[in-house]
């Protein structure tokens, strides 16, 4: 099963809160809603956004994220929506060592080793298996290489506080550019796939 992360960042690489004032504001977070303006404009990056949704043939959440879809898609389940109707008809795996139970649909608890417990869906199954947001999920996946895509689209805004995609430290990553493009109202969409270390200038001497 092909494992697939789907972000929305600011161009300085936060992801926290960007659907509403009030969805997350851990660590004093006060600017939330970012996104939600620019992509309610963008026919572009909306329609390249259900594309995706419905190419998924499961949906894999941290926690957070998946209260925050659950109270928010789950309860959309007969709207006509595109992304509403494949939340609600395919599987989802959520990573949690404390939700026992879960009441969206069609929702399996992964808990304990989370990392052996993907590697081993992943084994098993066939299609893709994509993971939106969760954003500390997302960076245990990459600790674990089990990242197969990843799909960016960056918003022409600067947040200027906020959890980031990737931390100031952590494990380095070489990308391979699989798709890129932009829509009319500034947003970049970037498909890259996992390449290996990268690679470094070396010292040469005086």
């Amino acid at each position: 099963m092909k494992l697939t992360t789907v972000t929305h960042v600011s161009v300085d690489g936060v992801m926290q809160g960007l659907g509403g004032a009030d969805e997350d504001r851990r660590g004093g977070f006060e600017r939330g809603g970012w996104a939600l303006p620019l992509f309610g404009e963008d026919n572009e990056a909306a329609a390249f956004v259900n594309r995706v949704y419905q190419r998924a043939d499961a949906f894999l959440f941290g926690r957070l994220t998946y209260e925050i879809f659950a109270g928010y898609w789950g309860a959309r389940a007969d709207s006509g929506d595109p992304v509403a109707a494949a939340l609600n008809t395919r599987p989802k795996y959520v990573a949690s060592t404390t939700l026992t139970d879960p009441q969206w649909a069609d929702t399996t608890v992964l808990s304990g080793d989370v990392a052996a417990a993907i590697a081993e869906l992943k084994a098993e199954q066939a299609g893709e298996l994509q993971v939106h947001g969760s954003g500390n999920l997302v960076r245990r996946l990459f600790d674990n290489q089990l990242v197969d895509e990843i799909t960016l689209l960056t918003y022409p805004v600067i947040i200027g506080q906020g959890t980031r995609l990737f931390p100031d430290t952590g494990p380095d990553t070489a990308l391979e550019l699989v798709d890129s493009q932009s829509t009319a109202k500034g947003v970049t969409i970037q498909v890259y796939r996992p390449a290996g270390r990268p690679q470094y200038a070396t010292a040469t001497p005086d």
